[in-house]
């Protein structure tokens, strides 16, 4: 289990060997550099803790919710010491915010599914959202905020900004008219709906439903909304 000074060791470390390979290099930073001063950047043993602990954090909260995820449930997860945790994030309400930043994948997948314009836009809008939530990189933070929307105010802020600002951004030009804004809501509930009952709920046979089948069946529901 890493602790703070671990890490500075680990960031030491690295940079004697970064040095011993770079030779001449390494020394003519070292000249520009006054004694004791880091040339600039985070140290790399510093940026792969956070990064882990992050992670961690990402797979408790949507594991456990923020209720019953504590900071130290998360140093074990990471495998770090829980002084580490408080030090890069402070809070575990920091730590929270931070584990609900919507991956940027999920904006482009969903822009991609859109385009092309209204003719099958219903069945391209399910496959882009089933594939968000089977990526194991982007599926905890958008378990997180979905799971945690009920019970923590943030979360519920970030759910209704996900719904009003990167889903209406992305049927922008398909979904046109008087009422774009009410149905851009109820494909956002129809979406978020099939994720919470197919990963969080685990409903069978939905949740054991192949990828084709689900679509086949989910994207008319949607492509109804989209024609109004």
């Amino acid at each position: 289990m890493k602790s703070v000074d671990d890490v500075r060791e680990a960031g030491g470390a690295d940079r004697e060997r970064a040095g011993t390979a770079a030779g001449a290099v390494a020394g003519a930073v070292a000249g520009a550099v006054p004694a004791g001063k880091h040339a600039g950047g985070r140290r790399p043993g510093e940026t792969r803790t956070r990064e882990a602990i992050l992670d961690a954090a990402r797979g408790c909260f949507a594991e456990r919710g923020f209720d019953a995820t504590s900071m130290r449930r998360i140093a074990e997860a990471a495998e770090v010491d829980q002084s580490l945790v408080h030090h890069f994030y402070g809070t575990k309400e920091n730590l929270f915010l931070q584990a609900l930043e919507v991956p940027l994948k999920m904006p482009q997948a969903l822009a991609a599914a859109a385009e092309g314009g209204r003719e099958g836009v219903g069945e391209r809008m399910v496959r882009a959202h089933l594939a968000l939530w089977d990526d194991l990189s982007t599926r905890p933070a958008l378990m997180t905020m979905v799971r945690s929307a009920s019970v923590h105010r943030v979360a519920a802020a970030r759910l209704r900004e996900t719904a009003t600002t990167i889903l209406a951004d992305a049927l922008g030009k398909v979904v046109t008219g008087e009422d774009a804004v009410l149905r851009s809501n109820l494909i956002a509930t129809q979406l978020i709906g099939l994720a919470m009952m197919r990963y969080i709920a685990v409903l069978e046979p939905l949740a054991a439903a192949d990828t084709d089948t689900v679509v086949r069946y989910y994207g008319p529901a949607l492509q109804a909304i989209v024609e109004g």
